[in-house]
């Protein structure tokens, strides 16, 4: 029997072939020959690093171990990865006593197990648990000199005595560490014995004795005694494993740790970065049997081993160069039925191991990571090196070893990419982080919109330089520039500018956006009473200002809309929602430098000296709606007013800014070819989707189609219902009779009669005639 004893893990089904077996793993979150490789990442660290965003995922924490897979909800903040695992304890759980026990006790239960929250804790850099204790003549710990009343069990079913925002070994609550207790005389605000509601929470962050398992409640069983728990779930942040590294610097360094376990089943996986084309990964050598991972060449990885049947080695070819200081990912599995190795995406390579012949893997020496047995070693950086499950501290080795430093830098090489909309990759220790300041956006990739509603009247004003900011300063500081450094001239006159932002409104006409100056220069974005959208440029030489007007849609029909302006120089070009952008240019009399800068206002222009006619009349009563992403070269106002950063002191505003998403952008859908477009229009003087001529009430062609058909569907359905309607009720409130056809026109019955039957005048007139006898 080929399934005696069974080599499939982890659950896997085991069937046999002629002359081997064969593994099933479905449903057991494993895979391979021998359902030996986890299908999920270790940990929520990974998927942020995949450019996944905040939601439940599967992670598996020791990978190819025997924990198994769980889920959890994965919080991706700015700067960390949160791990959360949840209980069943409601909040504010009522707590009563038994006049028999004295005591009450609660149960949490997790969706997971204590190993694999254990497996989570262990690995992340802090973690934390909310606690609280909602009392009336209910005490906590009994302090200052009592023995607890009530007490927690956490790993390891140990006793805990200290509550949230204290620590082990201190019975006290936050309030005893803070001095800020109700009562001075105690260290818990419910040790007071108060008739009234009070109480005492914080945080448990002691991540050994982590997670709350059981809660045991003693003082409930008086008259008028009554308490409430409340327990959050288990937080972790911060992945030791996943950015555990070490950079070897010389040919000749190494890491050394215990012999390596894996006699009928080895898996390796780690990731590595170098701009060196040959060396070492690892190796470890018995009597004759060996299992090594190298880098043979700049585009070849390299995995063999030899369990007494003779050496064995997989080659993986690249098509591209891995010496390209760029993060690989290595994946090495060896078993009694094959071995594999895959890099990156790249296509697996398998060997299936002989049917016959030794299967074990016997190792003797220590396992060498870098150089070994007088080889040319690794140079760069190897990090989350994880064997068997079970990940190897390259760190805390790499402290004491010559020629290894721990950790590793340039991560953002590999992962700067994920950073959206302009933000920018800031290296780490452990990591990286996208810096969104310069941007409109939030969220851990900056691609979360920043955006709110305003009321009707409500207006926001930036101010280009700060109260007592002198135009030197002002200047010195390049608040308005981008990354051209023609935008920081003296005289601070712009020749180029970027303005994106989003909306929805369904109000018009009304002023959007509008960039005063000191001078007569002006930027303004509107809405016109036809809702189409209109964006004015007055930068002198010219007697009326330059308008391009958007006349293909009504832009206030409650739907979010993007608008994105640049101009360098004369040139213009707009690009509105998913449609092409569209290219325009100032008149020949314009002048191309906008200059002096004042102040930019959104939903409203509350401005001294004059001000365009048009505007002043879309002034009144001002935008109502949403804006979202506001940004003009490297400022963003919106997000200046709801996020505290150096920039705030910039911004006023009158009424109250809510944060909203409801102006986000819509989602970009790319415009279809020709060739599958069914309203695609072949003739020259077509203009879709710009340039065609709108119809009266400003509802393009498509829509005058669309509403065409609606109509003939409606009327046909409408006839046939008339049809069924006269059919089903013809006989209706009617009876039969024989009176002759003809009745109603007829003089009389007889007349009747004669009309209808042509014969019956012939009887009439037979009827009539005289015989004499």
């Amino acid at each position: 029997d080929r399934c005696v004893p069974n080599h499939c893990e982890h659950g896997g089904k085991c069937t046999q072939t002629w002359d081997s077996f064969k593994c099933t793993c479905d449903g057991t979150g494993y895979s391979g020959a021998t359902c030996h490789n986890s299908i999920y990442e270790l940990s929520c660290e990974a998927y942020k690093h995949l450019g996944k965003t905040s939601n439940y995922y599967w992670i598996d924490p020791d990978g190819s171990g025997a924990l198994g897979p769980l889920k959890v909800y994965c919080n991706m903040t700015e700067d960390k990865v949160w791990t959360t695992v949840y209980h069943d304890l409601q909040m504010q759980t009522p707590v009563g006593g038994s006049s028999l026990e004295k005591l009450a006790v609660l149960q949490l239960n997790y969706s997971a197990t204590v190993e694999q929250i254990s497996a989570i804790t262990s690995s992340a850099e802090y973690c934390e648990q909310f606690i609280s204790y909602s009392c009336k003549m209910s005490r906590l710990l009994n302090t200052p000199e009592g023995s607890p009343f009530t007490w927690w069990v956490g790993k390891a079913n140990e006793k805990h005595y200290y509550w949230g925002g204290s620590g082990p070994g201190i019975q006290k609550c936050a309030c005893g560490i803070e001095r800020n207790c109700t009562d001075p005389r105690y260290y818990c605000n419910c040790d007071a014995d108060y008739k009234q509601w009070r109480k005492d929470a914080g945080m448990l962050s002691y991540k050994e004795h982590l997670p709350v398992s059981q809660i045991a409640v003693g003082d409930v069983d008086r008259p008028g005694s009554e308490a409430k728990i409340s327990v959050g779930p288990v937080r972790c942040q911060g992945d030791r494993n996943y950015w555990n590294a070490a950079s070897f610097v010389t040919s000749s360094s190494y890491l050394h740790f215990s012999t390596f376990q894996g006699e009928t089943s080895a898996d390796i996986s780690f990731y590595f970065k170098t701009s060196a084309s040959d060396g070492v990964f690892l190796e470890n050598l018995g009597n004759t049997d060996f299992i090594k991972l190298e880098l043979k060449s700049a585009t070849e990885v390299s995995f063999s081993f030899d369990v007494g049947n003779g050496p064995v080695e997989i080659v993986v070819q690249s098509p591209n160069e891995l010496n390209d200081d760029q993060w690989h990912r290595v994946n090495a599995e060896r078993n009694v039925k094959q071995a594999s190795l895959q890099v990156d995406q790249l296509p697996l390579e398998v060997r299936k191991a002989p049917t016959e012949g030794h299967t074990r893997l016997e190792l003797y020496s220590q396992l060498y990571v870098g150089a070994a047995g007088g080889q040319r070693g690794f140079l760069g950086c190897i990090r989350s090196l994880r064997m068997n499950g079970v990940t190897l501290d390259l760190e805390e080795r790499a402290k004491v070893t010559p020629g290894v430093k721990p950790g590793c830098s340039g991560h953002c090489t590999s992962y700067g990419m994920y950073c959206a909309n302009g933000g920018k990759c800031v290296e780490k220790y452990n990591g990286y982080s996208c810096d969104c300041s310069k941007t409109a956006y939030d969220g851990p990739f900056c691609i979360k919109d920043v955006g709110a509603f305003f009321e009707e009247g409500m207006w926001l004003r930036y101010n280009f330089h700060s109260p007592g900011t002198t135009m030197k300063d002002l200047v010195s500081r390049t608040l308005l520039s981008s990354a051209d450094p023609e935008t920081t001239a003296p005289d601070l006159s712009l020749s180029k500018e970027e303005l994106s932002f989003s909306f929805s409104t369904t109000k018009s006409p009304c002023v959007l956006l509008y960039i005063s100056s000191y001078t007569q220069d002006f930027m303004a974005v509107l809405v016109k009473p036809s809702g189409n959208l209109q964006i004015r440029y007055s930068l002198g030489g010219t007697r009326e200002p330059y308008n391009i007007d958007v006349d293909h849609r009504n832009m206030a029909n409650g739907q979010p809309h993007t608008v994105n302006i640049t101009r360098n120089g004369r040139d213009i070009v707009l690009q509105l929602d998913h449609y092409p952008p569209t290219s325009y240019s100032l008149p020949a009399a314009s002048d191309i430098q906008f200059n002096s800068p004042k102040a930019l206002f959104l939903g409203k222009v509350i401005e001294i000296g004059k001000i365009d006619q048009d505007i002043y009349k879309y002034n009144t009563p001002g935008f109502t709606g949403c804006l979202s992403r506001v940004q003009f070269n490297q400022i963003a106002p919106l997000k200046a007013a709801l996020r505290p950063t150096n920039a705030s002191s910039h911004v006023h505003i009158q009424g109250e800014l809510v944060e909203s998403n409801c102006g986000a952008s819509p989602l970009t859908i790319p415009p279809m070819s020709a060739a599958t477009d069914p309203w695609h229009l072949d003739s020259a003087s077509a203009d879709f989707p710009y340039n065609g001529q709108a119809i009266g009430d400003g509802v393009n062609r498509n829509s005058a189609i669309i509403g065409g058909v609606i109509a003939v569907v409606i009327f046909t359905i409408l006839c046939t219902l008339v049809f069924l309607i006269r059919y089903m009720f013809r006989h209706k409130g009617t009876y039969h009779t024989n009176e002759a056809k003809g009745a109603e026109s007829a003089e009389s019955a007889d007349a009747a009669i004669m009309n209808n039957d042509p014969n019956f005048t012939e009887t009439i007139d037979e009827s009539k005639k005289e015989w004499l006898i």
